[in-house]
């Protein structure tokens, strides 16, 4: 008994209970240069998800493990389970590397297959490999023969420019035994720009004999129970909703159960920023300047629940002075905010605070 319940208490093992049944398994998406270990360790203390996805790791002929995903890996602070993503079109170089990644502590080895970025889908790269379904068909058997330690999933797109290849792509998944799906429900032409097509990943969680996870403008506690009713999926992933809205995931949880959500408030939004600011900022080589750069792409989709003219304001300041400003202008107040996309608010007619 006592080395059953030592078993059962190991990532890996707690990882498979998730996918098994209970509560939706909710997960953090991978955005390249957003989701690394600090945003990782400052998600983790707002309750954060059930499991963590790293950004990806670009695979070729040459290339070795990169070094920010191992640290997210060894150094992963959440007490969750880490799933590392692999990008490219090599089978050899993807298996060289699922080989070298298994002796990390991770629950799984992801594929990724719906990377919409220009310059990873011209190289025939994530969402790029969604031309050509007989080599993903190979790609997968090669890493479904080096994958033994760890699960093996793969994260897609319903297509490139033609979502009729989805019935092409699912036999294919279901055929190599991936042990989870992720299917965000849009093509990669779509980019972020269209409605999220879920009829599509209802489809997959039909097919599919592994669990699937819903993907895609998952931005609110009520989206997500609708999300989850209309796919039937096992759980959510969601990426910039939770930088937007960070509490995102313990509000899930709460609506869930039965219980209110918790409504974070301005003042609540701009502790959040500031310590978004602290927790990013480099340990050696610390430039104001370059840091309020880069809080500047965590800011694109905080400010889309925010306001046109913050958004404005915040790209246009170039010092922590003036960034913290603009945002203590628009935030040092007790009131609740939605933390809504501007899409959602102007949808829905619901007015910003």
């Amino acid at each position: 008994m006592g080395s059953q319940s030592k078993a059962d208490s190991t990532p890996l093992t707690a990882f498979e209970s998730q996918l098994r049944g209970g509560n939706p398994l909710l997960a953090l998406a991978p955005m390249q240069d957003v989701t690394d270990l600090p945003f990782w360790s400052l998600l983790s203390d707002y309750g954060g998800p059930d499991v963590y996805w790293t950004e990806y790791s670009r695979v070729h002929s040459t290339s070795t493990l990169d070094r920010k995903v191992l640290e997210s890996i060894t150094k992963n602070p959440t007490g969750r389970p880490a799933i590392a993503q692999l990008i490219g079109n090599d089978p050899e170089a993807l298996v060289r590397a699922a080989l070298e990644l298994q002796k990390y502590p991770i629950v799984a080895i992801d594929l990724n297959l719906g990377c919409p970025a220009p310059v990873v889908y011209r190289k025939c790269a994530g969402g790029g490999l969604l031309r050509e379904p007989a080599r993903i068909d190979r790609i997968l058997g090669a890493l479904r023969q080096a994958v033994t330690k760890v699960k093996f999933t793969v994260k897609t797109r319903i297509g490139f420019d033609d979502v009729r290849v989805f019935e092409d792509l699912l036999p294919i998944f279901d055929r190599h035994q991936i042990d989870l799906l992720t299917v965000h429900g849009r093509t990669v032409a779509d980019m972020y720009r269209t409605e999220v097509r879920y009829e599509f990943i209802a489809r997959a969680v039909e097919r599919m004999s592994c669990p699937v996870l819903a993907n895609g403008n998952i931005y609110s506690p009520e989206r997500a129970a609708s999300v989850l009713s209309q796919t039937g999926a096992r759980g959510l992933m969601i990426g910039r909703g939770c930088i937007r809205n960070p509490w995102i995931f313990e509000q899930i949880r709460d609506h869930l159960g039965g219980r209110i959500p918790r409504q974070p408030s301005g003042r609540d939004l701009l502790d959040y920023i500031t310590k978004l600011y602290e927790a990013t900022r480099p340990t050696a080589g610390f430039s104001e300047r370059l840091q309020v750069e880069k809080m500047k792409k965590y800011m694109n989709f905080i400010g889309d629940g925010i306001g046109v003219e913050f958004l404005h304001r915040i790209r246009r300041s170039t010092e922590r002075a003036e960034f913290f400003e603009v945002c203590t202008e628009y935030l040092n107040h007790s009131y609740p905010m939605g933390l809504l996309p501007l899409s959602a608010i102007n949808s829905s007619g619901t007015k910003a605070n």
